[in-house]
């Protein structure tokens, strides 16, 4: 038996978990018994959800060479980020790259424990997304194109039907009505890299829309005061949102802004991560383009102050929210874990930390440095310790 002692990150209150089996068998006052790890000074929550891995520590799900062992190594990796569960994500490219990525997180699926068991999802983000600069992002004009449901019918068997999110730009042609396909196919339908309308907004979330991916991001760099399709997510009561919480991608103000709006109840902390997350500052090739992994690891394309992707670790935005917004350590991990295992519906998203429920934990330490991920916990096993 392993057990876990430190403050609940709900309650604050002092306790000791003890895993059996790669469960919680119970949850005590106090006490020691079998190993114990933690201590007074140590913060217990259920481990982290990551909806948005584009890739990690040099293993790419879109390099149009992917291999199962690439999956598995970024599913073992996340557990040094607090991760234990997390949506794979293929973004816009040609169709066979993203097919060879689909396969290979599908033969991960099949033949790897780890990646069967941490995989919750495939997350597609793109390619039916709006074709300006700036909305578009970094993905790559050319793949760009309207919603096809046949094509994306055709990436899901490539998947093994593990899509469970899209991401696409509801003005588009025909969005509406894929987005009610994509529903009844038990499908989450989130908007982004869009540059659309209230009425699109609303039309989308009448037929199903639910989330609002990397708010802020992935959209003009100048736009009218008001109205702006920011401002009209930000206000709609059926979109949640994530946010990427590196002190990069959006101001802390903005951070702040965004979680007194929606509330820590409709918010989740994504990584957004590249794979030159876990790598060391420096020169790389992107896409075909040069970019520089800075000190303060933003990523830059070369030579300029734009932003080409995240490295962000999910247990330093947990620390970030905590900073930028004021944000309570519940509440953090309430973003963090909480609502996207909700969202995707994992086992004991709504009693983490109980008697029965799957023992994946991320334990902080407060005794230094204020809220550091210590060590993961992985169905019942520390599959990382700092």
């Amino acid at each position: 038996m392993l057990t876990v002692r430190g403050r609940h990150y709900r309650t604050s209150k002092l306790c000791s978990f003890h895993l059996v089996d790669g469960r919680v068998e119970k949850v005590t006052d106090p006490g020691r018994a079998g190993r114990v790890l933690g201590g007074d000074d140590y913060w217990i929550a259920p481990g982290l959800v990551d909806i948005q891995v584009n890739g990690y520590q040099g293993h790419d799900f879109l390099s149009g060479e992917t291999t199962a062992e690439d999956v598995v190594a970024v599913a073992m990796s996340l557990a040094n980020a607090g991760v234990t569960a997390f949506c794979p994500t293929v973004t816009t490219n040609s169709y066979a790259a993203m097919e060879v990525g689909l396969r290979a997180i599908a033969r991960a699926c099949d033949s790897s424990d780890v990646a069967r068991e941490r995989i919750v999802g495939v997350h597609l983000e793109g390619p039916y997304i709006c074709r300006d600069d700036g909305p578009r992002g970094a993905h790559p004009a050319s793949f760009v194109h309207d919603p096809d449901w046949d094509e994306f019918t055709r990436l899901q068997d490539a998947s093994g039907q593990r899509i469970r999110i899209v991401t696409l730009a509801p003005e588009l042609p025909g969005a509406v009505e894929f987005i009610e396909k994509a529903v009844r196919a038990g499908i989450i339908v989130a908007l982004g890299h869009h540059a659309a309308t209230r009425g699109q907004i609303n039309a989308a979330v009448s037929a199903g829309a639910v989330l609002s991916t990397h708010l802020g991001n992935g959209s003009h760099s100048q736009l009218p005061r008001h109205p702006n399709y920011i401002w009209e997510q930000l206000a709609h009561d059926g979109l949640m949102a994530s946010m990427i919480v590196d002190g990069h991608h959006l101001p802390s103000a903005v951070v702040k802004s965004f979680y007194r709006v929606k509330g820590p109840g409709r918010l989740i902390l994504i990584s957004d991560a590249i794979w030159l997350a876990g790598l060391n500052e420096g020169l790389y090739q992107l896409m075909g383009q040069d970019v520089e992994l800075t000190a303060d690891r933003s990523v830059r394309l070369a030579g300029t102050s734009y932003l080409a992707g995240s490295t962000l670790r999910l247990c330093d935005a947990v620390r970030n929210v905590i900073d930028f917004a004021g944000a309570s350590f519940s509440d953090a991990i309430l973003m963090a874990a909480v609502n996207p295992a909700h969202l995707l519906g994992i086992e004991g998203a709504g009693t983490f930390l109980e008697a029965g429920a799957r023992a994946d934990l991320a334990v902080f330490c407060s005794a230094e440095r204020q809220f550091e991920l210590a060590f993961t916990i992985a169905g019942g096993e520390i599959c990382y310790e700092a």
